[in-house]
């Protein structure tokens, strides 16, 4: 299965993530995305520059619900679960 273009999936969500937020924002060295997998669910947390925070987040959070969305749809259908947390 292929993934926006990561073939090993669902080891590749960290970049997948990366590649989609690099896409949206201004300062692409200001963004940092971590991975920590846990028991239950793997946690990507996401921190952006403080101007590129409201583009990531989008009008009443559409923004964001659309990516955490594509992360729940692409975990069930492997049987995992992503869990997408935003850091100031």
């Amino acid at each position: 299965m292929n993934f926006f273009g990561f073939p090993n999936f669902p080891n590749c969500m960290k970049e997948a993530i990366e590649k989609i937020v690099n896409a949206m924002v201004d300062d692409k060295e200001a963004v940092e995305v971590s991975e920590e997998a846990g028991d239950r669910a793997t946690v990507i947390k996401l921190r952006v520059a403080a101007g590129d925070m409201g583009r990531i987040i989008g009008r009443e959070g559409r923004t964001i619900k659309a990516i955490r969305s594509l992360l729940f749809y692409a975990g069930q259908k492997h049987g995992k679960r992503f869990v997408l947390d935003i850091v100031e």
